[in-house]
């Protein structure tokens, strides 16, 4: 069983500025958590016991929020992990932030999860464990989760080649980075969660950054495919969404759905979505 995690949050979230402009993304609340928050309960309910978080300028809030220094800041049993850090020097892409985690991971395999993803409402989603499974089962390489999107949405994300279904998993036969809508292999894209060999290392190693200086880890996982590593994809389930909580309408989008899921408030927050929307006008904008 996999017990670590990868968790990149060096990201400087300029799309969602100025909330971010003096806390880090993965702090913004979503309902009742911040998003770093859920994933980190999502890795935890997933058999995950220790989690190394890449951190970046302005990023104390994160270690703030996880620190059990003080007596009454225990966290709860969702939380019982281990919890490190350590710092991206410069912004060089999610390739360049996962080689960071090498010393942590060592000879072992691992777990990686974007820290501005959530999968699942309130972090129930098990997919990681799925997704570890297949690992083990097939002595894969590496693992990748994916999720069906838009056409239009091609050039937001790395977008997978895939052959060979079987059940919920597939081969993998290649990653393109961002592709033109016309050019995309296929509409699976890469879902913010991977289940990695240390054989990662060595291929990041050997990618050259792109036209922005960035390292991509989609290129990296290319090279195995390249090189006949096995790399398989595993179908989100049907049911569970992933939040990216990237821009300004995906984190709208994101803080409704947790709200309205609410066990205590959310029966109140949907009458009043409800009488605003019946008022005939944008909520928050007074009839003149």
């Amino acid at each position: 069983m996999i017990r670590s995690a990868i968790v990149p949050v060096a990201g400087m979230g300029a799309k969602l500025f100025p909330a971010t402009k003096s806390q880090p993304k993965e702090m913004l609340p979503v309902a009742r958590k911040p998003v770093v928050r859920y994933v980190a309960e999502e890795l935890v309910a997933n058999g995950i016991e220790q989690i190394l978080f890449i951190t970046g300028r302005n990023k104390n809030s994160i270690e703030d929020h996880f620190d059990t220094s003080a007596a009454h800041d225990a966290l709860p049993e969702e939380l019982k992990a281990r919890f490190f850090y350590t710092w991206q020097g410069r912004q060089q892409g999610l390739g360049d932030a996962i080689l960071c985690g090498e010393n942590f991971a060592g000879d072992e395999p691992f777990v990686a999860a974007l820290g501005d993803a959530i999968l699942g409402v309130h972090a129930q989603s098990r997919m990681i464990s799925r997704m570890v499974e297949v690992f083990e089962n097939l002595r894969t390489s590496c693992v990748i989760a994916i999720e069906e999107i838009p056409r239009e949405m091609t050039s937001h994300y790395g977008v997978v080649e895939l052959a060979d279904p079987c059940d919920d998993h597939f081969r993998v036969l290649n990653v393109v980075e961002k592709p033109h809508p016309d050019e995309a292999p296929s509409l699976f894209a890469v879902a913010g969660r991977y289940v990695f060999s240390p054989l990662i290392f060595d291929m990041i190693r050997r990618v050259k950054p792109d036209s922005k200086g960035q390292i991509q880890i989609t290129d990296a996982i290319r090279l195995m495919c390249e090189e006949g590593k096995r790399v398989r994809a595993v179908r989100l389930p049907p049911g569970t969404r992933r939040y990216d909580i990237g821009d300004f309408p995906s984190y709208f989008s994101a803080f409704a759905e947790f709200a309205l899921a609410d066990p205590a408030h959310g029966e109140e927050f949907r009458r009043d979505l409800e009488r605003l929307l019946a008022a005939g006008r944008p909520p928050g904008r007074e009839l003149a």
